[in-house]
């Protein structure tokens, strides 16, 4: 018996990110979807990503810094709140990037990307297994969530960079 390919490769961009198992709609459960705000932090041509804990929901997989929405609180203060939990610095006013919805085998998550750049601090892995600083084609390099190709091919696309 031949494995299944454990990832999903992308031709268009040339991205890996783990293969997640979709369900018919019947058998997914019956959940509220995740809010997520995630950072996209650019510090001049490099990008910040985070290393997920192997523990975790999609270990070991890299994502850009962020994390679940808490009742009453806006997006950015979200974003705010969970880079300096995790990082432990503090960034500029985030700006909206992209949103999606993408359902995960055991949940539905909305992610919502902001761009911004660190304001203050050194950032370090503090709730994260390690951070690394990449250029933007290094993306390709790193395996992602299936959730965060379509980001992902926008980022590549996009010009932009920290001035």
């Amino acid at each position: 018996v031949r494995p299944e390919n454990p990832f999903v490769y992308c031709v268009q961009c040339g991205i890996f990110a783990s293969r997640v198992l979709r369900m018919k709609s019947r058998d997914l459960q019956k959940s509220s979807t995740i809010v997520v705000a995630a950072a996209i932090i650019w510090q001049k041509d490099m990008i910040l990503l985070a290393r997920r804990k192997p523990e975790s929901h999609l270990g070991g997989l890299w994502e850009f810094p962020g994390g679940k929405k808490e009742l009453g609180e806006t997006l950015e203060a979200c974003l705010s709140r969970e880079v300096k939990e995790e990082l432990g610095v503090e960034i500029s006013e985030p700006l909206p990037f992209h949103t999606l919805h993408h359902q995960y085998l055991e949940k539905a998550v909305e992610l919502n990307f902001y761009t911004c750049s660190i304001i203050r601090g050194i950032p370090q892995a503090l709730e994260c297994a390690e951070i690394a600083w990449v250029h933007k084609h290094e993306l390709i390099s790193y395996e992602f969530p299936p959730a965060d190709i379509p980001v992902l091919h926008k980022i590549l696309q996009a010009g932009h960079s920290d001035e």
